[in-house]
């Protein structure tokens, strides 16, 4: 028995679908080794990755011929595509934080001055020394104990 045509034109996409989503996935995982800098890979694993996982995911539709699939499908590409920039953009982030770049490779630089001006106010936050920060608790209208050591003693033992 002779297969129809839809069925050739519907195989015929799938295996497209199939080998571009596959390209595109080879194309993440070449990336992620040859690339030379976190920013670089990580740009080379989210980019193709979420397009190469839509193509297979389609394939897959294809060749089921079924509706009933096509909203499980959709779930895990949508579940994919808000997931994969957002941990992308964490990780990112705790590269630059922790220099692991090439800050050479980078045209602009906007995360600089935010991350200067963090570390600025941490810094001007945080108490030198005991006397200061009962200086910061007095300011605030609570008093910490002079000897917290002594006291925990006393309390120990009983001793008001």
């Amino acid at each position: 028995m002779a297969p129809h045509l839809t069925d050739v034109l519907i195989d015929t996409a799938s295996i497209v679908c199939i080998l571009l989503g596959s390209l595109m996935s080879l194309g993440a995982a070449i990336g992620l080794i040859r690339f030379p800098d976190l920013l670089s890979r990580m740009h080379a694993a989210t980019k193709p990755q979420v397009l190469g996982l839509l193509l297979l995911l389609s394939a897959v539709g294809l060749q089921l011929r079924s509706w009933t699939v096509l909203p499980v499908l959709l779930v895990a590409w949508i579940f994919q595509l808000l997931t994969v920039p957002v941990s992308a953009h964490m990780v990112g982030r705790a590269g630059y934080r922790s220099k692991h770049l090439h800050q050479e490779r980078l045209s602009v630089d906007e995360l600089d001055e935010v991350v200067e001006a963090a570390a600025l106010s941490r810094r001007s936050a945080l108490p030198r020394d005991a006397e200061e920060a009962r200086t910061v608790q007095r300011a605030r209208g609570s008093e910490l104990p002079r000897d917290t050591g002594q006291a925990r003693k006393r309390q120990q033992r009983g001793a008001p």
